[in-house]
C-alpha cells in the first residue's frame, strides 16, 4: 500500500518521511486547498528528502477553469518542478461545462514527462465521474486523486469502488480527503485501492516567546501554532494497512 501525505511546509515534509510515508504532495496555502509551492521551498524539500516528491501545479485558489495567463504559469511551474528533480506533478484543468479539459491537460502532461502526473480533486467537480475517468485516461494521467465526488472519500465508497473497477490497469485511483485511522481499513478493503492520500495534520507551538498585544490575534501574522504532520498517525496507519 502506497501512503501519500500532503504537506504545506518543509518541516512537514521531513516529518512525513520520518514517519514512513512513501510519497509526499508538496503544496502551499492549505486554506485554499493547495497551490503551487515556492521555488525555495521546493528546492529545500528536494534536497532533504529521498522519498517520492510530487508538486502541486495550481496557480491560484478557486475554480479549475484557467486563463491563458494561468496556463502559462502552470507550464513554467511544471518545468521548475522537473528542474528540481521532482518525481511528479499534481494538476487538473476543467472546462466551464464541467468536463476535464483534455486538450490542455494533455499539453501540460506532455511537457511534464518523464515525471508522473496525478489528476487532483478537480476530478471531483466534474459533471460525471465516469466521463471524467475516461477523459483523465485520454489526457494521459497516471492516477486520479478523488474523494468520490463528496466532501470525504468515506462518504462515497461505492463510487470509488466503481472507479477502480472501470479503471482496471489503465489508471490508478487514489482516494483522499477525510481519511483517518478509523475509516481507512473499510475504505481500502471495500474498494481495492492500492494508494491512499491524507494530511495527517498536526501542530506544534510557535517558537515566539513574545506576542504583540495588538497583533497576536491577527490570522497568519503571529500564529500561536505551526501546521505540521502527526508522525504517530502515519506510523499507526502503516501498521493498520500492513
Amino acid at each position: 500500500m502506497t501512503i501519500e501525505v500532503v504537506v504545506y511546509n518543509i518541516e512537514s515534509a521531513l516529518r512525513a518521511q520520518q514517519a514512513g510515508a512513501d510519497r509526499i504532495e508538496l503544496c502551499d496555502n492549505p486554506a485554499e486547498g493547495g497551490t503551487t509551492p515556492s521555488f525555495g521551498v521546493l528546492e529545500s524539500v528536494r534536497q532533504n528528502i529521498n522519498i517520492d516528491l510530487y508538486v502541486m501545479i495550481r496557480p491560484r485558489g478557486g475554480d479549475f477553469v484557467y486563463s491563458n495567463y494561468d496556463f502559462h504559469a502552470m507550464k513554467r511551474d511544471a518545468w521548475q518542478a522537473m528542474k528540481q528533480s521532482a518525481d511528479g506533478v499534481v494538476m487538473g484543468i476543467v472546462t466551464p461545462e464541467g468536463r476535464l479539459d483534455v486538450k490542455r491537460c494533455k499539453e501540460l502532461i506532455d511537457r511534464a514527462r518523464p515525471m508522473k502526473v496525478t489528476c487532483h480533486r478537480a476530478f471531483d467537480v466534474t459533471r460525471d465521474p465516469m466521463e471524467a475517468l475516461e477523459d483523465a485516461i485520454a489526457s494521459g494521467f497516471d492516477r486520479i486523486l478523488t474523494s468520490g465526488h463528496r466532501a470525504k472519500a468515506s462518504d462515497n465508497i461505492p463510487l470509488i469502488k466503481s472507479l477502480v473497477k472501470a479503471a482496471g490497469n489503465r489508471i490508478s485511483i487514489m482516494p483522499g480527503a477525510g481519511i483517518t485511522l478509523q475509516n481507512v481499513w473499510e475504505l481500502v478493503s471495500q474498494t481495492g485501492v492500492k494508494e491512499i492520500h491524507l494530511s495527517a495534520t498536526g501542530a506544534r507551538s510557535s517558537a515566539m516567546t513574545f506576542q504583540h498585544p495588538h497583533l497576536s490575534a491577527v490570522p497568519g501574522l503571529a500564529d500561536a501554532s505551526i501546521r505540521t504532520v502527526d508522525v504517530d498517525v502515519i506510523k499507526q496507519l502503516r501498521h493498520v494497512l500492513g
